[in-house]
């Protein structure tokens, strides 16, 4: 997989990479440097991002002990830099990576043998973003504007499908790359929408600061759903480490539970991780991200993944072209064969 940006806006790079160097056994560790607690297997995941809200299940599992019980020594370590997870996952640096349904299908096309085991969120965090006053009240209103992305080929991808879904000729709109400042960049004026914040994180921080931003989930402006934060494994070890994904998802969805019951100690779990946080923006966060980490429908265990959701959304990526390869041929890119209740 070649080096390529990550969807997340990222707006504290800096910190990634510092916290990459201060978690417990951070990214620039190898697998034999960490000693797991006795009676417990090592387990390496490494995060999409740095430590935040998105995270809260996994944090809230660790420190209660959910993962311990199933025998695990659960370790999440921070990226250097976006692009790493799912490369360091390849090459066997880690055991599980937190990434997205866009990037595992990039990987995947071109050659990766990686799976998704879970579905951390269960719908697109990507939106558009616009701040009161610039006249953008919705997707239509981008006639004429310019929108700010961070240049990754899938979202510039995304503007269109959606600018076509709203009557709006792609032609008059402006696309700005501004890398990874999107916020910056609406804030000074040079661009009158973005695409690439999080509804759950930027949205949220702007709301906050009662600047009444205008925030569209991308899945709400036409664009095809998907599962914005997947948990992948490498094909292999899906086939060889059966008890320890099983285990690993049990005590995730335990996590979860203790998340939905006390949000406020998971918030406090997740700034402890990464003490730059703002408490109450994490807070805030986790109890409006929630629901979006529920599947669809009675019955789906945490972590469901649909695989006609998937089905369709790789085949708008390929139309898009996107990807080489038809992704729905050859094995399936996820699996709910290790979620609790499935499987064997």
């Amino acid at each position: 997989m070649t080096k390529r940006p990550s969807p997340r806006p990222a707006h504290a790079l800096l910190a990634v990479a510092a916290l990459a160097c201060t978690l417990a056994l951070a990214a620039c560790g190898t697998k034999k440097d960490a000693i797991s607690a006795p009676g417990t297997k090592r387990f390496a995941v490494m995060l999409d991002f740095f430590p935040n809200a998105d995270h809260a299940a996994l944090y809230s599992a660790i420190a209660h002990g959910d993962f311990r019980a199933v025998g695990l020594d659960v370790q999440p370590q921070a990226p250097a830099e976006p692009a790493e997870p799912l490369k360091l996952l390849a090459a066997g640096r880690v055991d599980m990576a937190i990434s997205y349904e866009p990037e595992l299908l990039l990987a995947r096309d071109q050659g990766l043998k990686l799976v998704s085991v879970a579905a951390l969120v269960q719908r697109p965090l990507t939106s558009f973003i616009a701040l009161a006053g610039k006249h953008v009240r919705k997707i239509a209103d981008l006639a004429g504007k310019r929108v700010g992305t961070a240049g990754i080929a899938y979202q510039k991808a995304e503007l269109q499908t959606a600018l076509q879904a709203n009557g709006v000729n792609p032609a008059t709109v402006r696309e700005v790359n501004v890398g990874f400042n999107l916020i910056p960049a609406m804030l000074s004026g040079h661009v009158d929408a973005t695409l690439g914040g999080f509804w759950n994180y930027e949205g949220i921080q702007l709301q906050l600061q009662h600047r009444h931003p205008l925030v569209v989930p991308v899945d709400r402006a036409g664009v095809p759903s998907y599962d914005e934060l997947v948990l992948v494994v490498r094909e292999d070890e899906a086939r060889t480490r059966g008890q320890d994904l099983r285990g690993f998802l049990q005590a995730l969805s335990g996590g979860e539970r203790e998340v939905k019951a006390d949000p406020a100690a998971a918030a406090a779990l997740v700034v402890r991780a990464n003490p730059s946080l703002e408490s109450k923006l994490q807070l805030e966060s986790i109890r409006r991200t929630l629901p979006a980490a529920q599947p669809a429908g009675p019955g789906k265990p945490f972590g469901f993944q649909d695989s006609v959701a998937w089905a369709a959304f790789g085949t708008w990526m390929f139309s898009h072209r996107l990807l080489a390869h038809e992704p729905n041929s050859g094995l399936p890119p996820l699996t709910n064969e290790f979620l609790p209740g499935q499987g064997i």
